[in-house]
């Protein structure tokens, strides 16, 4: 198996967000990849300008960090065509890595653009080397710039940032550093294509949690009524957790709750509502396993927000 680590740049619209092609708010113009294998090694690199077709100016903040020209984009290829020869470039059997979870979303959106999805199924499970770098050098899932992490590794620093390839290859040598163990337990799962039906629902258990990824639903309150998002389940021994505290919202996209294993202890729920670009809801659950600190934490959450809420009925109602 091969590693593909690659970085996207993008630009958007340059008259504000009421003129943006709302299937298409970012436009890609480059790509740049990296081929590590299986022991991390580098075996090859992609590189790629893409002509724009939608936004032909650039915006003022693409201009500021890419530095590149309109005739260096002119002279770019179209995207169908630059994305087929970066999937035919990565192969079969490869796992991708990316600095943050937004360029296979990104990715992905230009592909539906263009009706080219079906050249990469998904859900797909990658490596989100940001969130890796968090949790094997602070111990958290943090979201340090790539140029934070590049000095933090004391890597040298002999290439621009925020140029497809450069930002590749330095997220390559992060990523070739980390510890393999902490890198095969944290792996992610974008949902840009999201499971359509039960059939198709992810459940995956990590070291301390579960993660569960619904089918589409036609609202977020059908969801919401739904037995299986609203389980609590013990993934240690597959029992019911019982909920001591029932779903809650935190806000209109997130709801969470408490639950108790007599044998394993509390456990948080947390459900966050994701809207698809055709108006539907999908849920990302996760249940994780706390301390008895931690699940007095909820408690006191839920009861601040149901303060909040009573004093502002009490407001509107006089």
């Amino acid at each position: 198996m091969n590693y593909i680590v690659f970085d996207l740049e993008w630009n958007q619209c340059p008259y504000g967000k009421d003129r943006e092609n709302k299937r298409l708010p970012f436009e890609i113009i480059e790509i740049g990849a990296v081929k590590l294998d299986e022991n991390r090694n580098m075996t090859d690199q992609f590189h790629e300008i893409i002509k724009p077709s939608v936004y032909h100016r650039l915006h003022y903040r693409t201009k500021e960090i890419l530095h590149i020209d309109k005739q260096t984009l002119e002279n770019g290829v179209p995207f169908s065509k630059a994305i087929r020869r970066f999937l035919n470039w990565c192969g079969e059997d490869v796992m991708f890595c990316t600095w943050g979870p937004s360029d296979l979303v990104e990715l992905q959106r230009n592909m539906k653009y263009y009706r080219l999805t079906y050249l990469l199924e998904g859900p797909l499970r990658y490596y989100d080397v940001q969130k890796l770098f968090g949790i094997a050098c602070e111990g958290d899932k943090t979201s340090r710039s790539l140029e934070y992490a590049i000095d933090y590794m004391e890597l040298s620093k002999g290439e621009n940032f925020h140029r497809a390839l450069n930002d590749a290859v330095y997220t390559a040598e992060i990523f070739a550093r980390l510890p393999m163990d902490t890198v095969r337990k944290f792996f992610s799962i974008d949902c840009y294509q999201n499971p359509k039906s039960k059939s198709e629902e992810i459940h995956t258990v990590f070291d301390d949690y579960s993660k569960y990824i619904s089918r589409e639903f036609p609202t977020k309150e059908e969801a919401m009524k739904d037995r299986e998002v609203v389980s609590t389940r013990c993934f240690f021994c597959g029992k019911t957790a019982k909920k001591k505290i029932r779903w809650f919202s935190l806000n209109p996209k997130t709801h969470m709750c408490l639950a108790f294993c007599p044998e394993h202890g509390y456990f948080r729920g947390k459900a966050r509502l994701k809207r698809t670009d055709e108006g539907k809801y999908y849920v990302v659950k996760t249940v994780k396993k706390i301390t008895e600190e931690e699940a007095e934490e909820v408690r006191q959450k839920r009861d601040v927000l149901r303060k909040k809420r009573r004093a502002k009925r009490h407001q509107d109602y006089y």
